[in-house]
């Protein structure tokens, strides 16, 4: 199945599979997707900002150019799935399941993980300034680069991995989550 250039905006899909599909410029600004599945699906550009995909499955899909603003996908199970270049600002993926999933230059500021189990997750060039971990659990992920400011319980990174440059780069917000007060450069 492919689709493009289409508006939804506002529609309800709750309950819809989309198996082997191709979206393209798919408009579904606060669309209602709970309970959906999209499975084996590529979807390109276009706008789910502010959508309603809580308990939606997303297994072996790509993610392309998309603006996620504010999506709601609590209780998400994501697994084989590639997001790039997208928007996810103020995203929610509350008590979410998230296995072997890339992130890749993503704009994830104040996204909201709490309760989420992250495995084998890698997010690379990501801005994750101001992200909510609370209660997140990472096991064998990897982060490459990615903006750590301002992180809400960044001690939930525990089982996370990345490059030493990448942790001093962070080593504000990495000290501050081990309880390490840090002192101005020359102080004895």
């Amino acid at each position: 199945m492919r689709l493009a250039g289409l508006d939804l905006s506002g529609q309800s899909a709750d309950g819809a599979e989309l198996l082997e599909a191709a979206l393209a410029d798919v408009e579904l600004t606060g669309a209602s997707l709970r309970g959906a599945s999209l499975r084996d699906a590529r979807v390109e550009g276009g706008s789910w900002a502010n959508a309603r995909a809580d308990g939606i499955t997303l297994r072996r899909v790509e993610l392309l150019d998309m603006r996620l603003t504010g999506i709601e996908l609590a209780n998400a199970r994501l697994e084989d799935v590639t997001v790039r270049g997208c928007r996810l600002d103020l995203a929610s993926l509350r008590v979410a399941r998230l296995v072997r999933v890339r992130f890749e230059s993503c704009a994830m500021a104040e996204i909201d993980l709490q309760d989420a189990a992250l495995e084998s997750v890698e997010m690379v060039d990501c801005d994750l300034t101001g992200a909510r971990l609370a209660s997140a659990a990472f096991a064998n992920c990897t982060l490459r680069r990615c903006r750590l400011a301002a992180i809400v319980n960044p001690e939930r990174l525990a089982g996370a991995r990345m490059p030493i440059s990448d942790a001093l780069a962070a080593v504000e917000t990495l000290a501050a989550a081990a309880g390490i007060g840090l002192l101005p450069e020359g102080d004895a």
